[in-house]
């Protein structure tokens, strides 16, 4: 428990230095720690980060950092995607969508390692920039409900490079749209939990939400204090041990299911 409790600590900061990153960490824990059931750890992992980022995107709310106009364009599409994609989710086992998970990992300890492009999307025409969003707004939402993700690690870059948010604005509003698309996600997820006899366990949710949202409220407040490069390097490093981790574990659960 003592681990858990330090795992969602370090959920909740990630969400608050990058608005990206709870949900690839919640879903490892979940299931390599507590010992949740697959399915069970998705669907709870995106009610988890839903809570988180919605506790960490208040105070930007209120300062008026989040990009409205963005987040319009890239929600609705982002939260169709999640929905979509969860009636497929269902039908796969859980092993193969931990492994999609393992795999998603290292894509993003990839991306995370290299700084976002220095060069801006030019287009000046609005309906493009609208277009692009909505489109990666629908890919983010299908690993949303594919593997159960809230996808900040793709909405922060999408908004930086296609919506030419600063930063600071890019990760305040993609912890606005996450808990939009983990709600939809969760929606189905959970009618699936029912049908198959299992339950959520609301009292681990409970402590990683109030743990995690503090973290995400002290992960804002030392965030223009943290070496941005620095950070992001950090936690691609991590991503990447944990999603080798992930893939040989289900790798070798995999056969030994095709073996027996």
């Amino acid at each position: 428990m003592i681990v858990a409790l330090l795992g969602a600590a370090v959920i909740g900061l990630c969400v608050g230095l990058l608005g990206a990153g709870g949900s690839i960490l919640t879903v490892p824990i979940l299931v390599y720690v507590i010992g949740q059931p697959e399915k069970v750890a998705i669907a709870g992992s995106l009610l988890i980060v839903g809570a988180i980022s919605a506790i960490g995107a208040l105070p930007h709310t209120l300062a008026r950092r989040v990009d409205w106009t963005a987040a319009f364009a890239f929600g609705p599409a982002a939260m169709l995607g999640a929905f979509a994609a969860a009636f497929v989710g269902q039908h796969l086992p859980g092993v193969v969508q931990l492994l999609l998970l393992g795999g998603i990992l290292l894509f993003t300890a990839l991306r995370m390692s290299r700084p976002l492009p220095s060069e801006l999307v030019q287009s000046g025409d609005a309906r493009a920039r609208a277009l692009g969003l909505a489109l990666r707004g629908l890919l983010v939402g299908t690993l949303t409900g594919l593997v159960g993700i809230g996808g900040g690690f793709l909405i922060v870059p999408a908004l930086a490079v296609m919506g030419k948010l600063p930063m600071h604005r890019a990760v305040a509003t993609s912890l606005v749209l996450i808990p939009l698309q983990a709600a939809a996600g969760f929606a189905k997820h959970f009618v699936v939990l029912e049908r198959m006899g299992l339950s959520l366990d609301w009292n681990i949710i409970s402590i990683f939400v109030l743990v995690g949202g503090f973290g995400t409220w002290v992960g804002g407040l030392v965030a223009g204090r943290v070496n941005q490069r620095f950070l992001r390097r950090s936690f691609a490093g991590v991503l990447a041990v944990m999603g080798v981790y992930m893939l040989i574990v289900e790798t070798l659960a995999l056969l030994q299911e095709g073996a027996a």
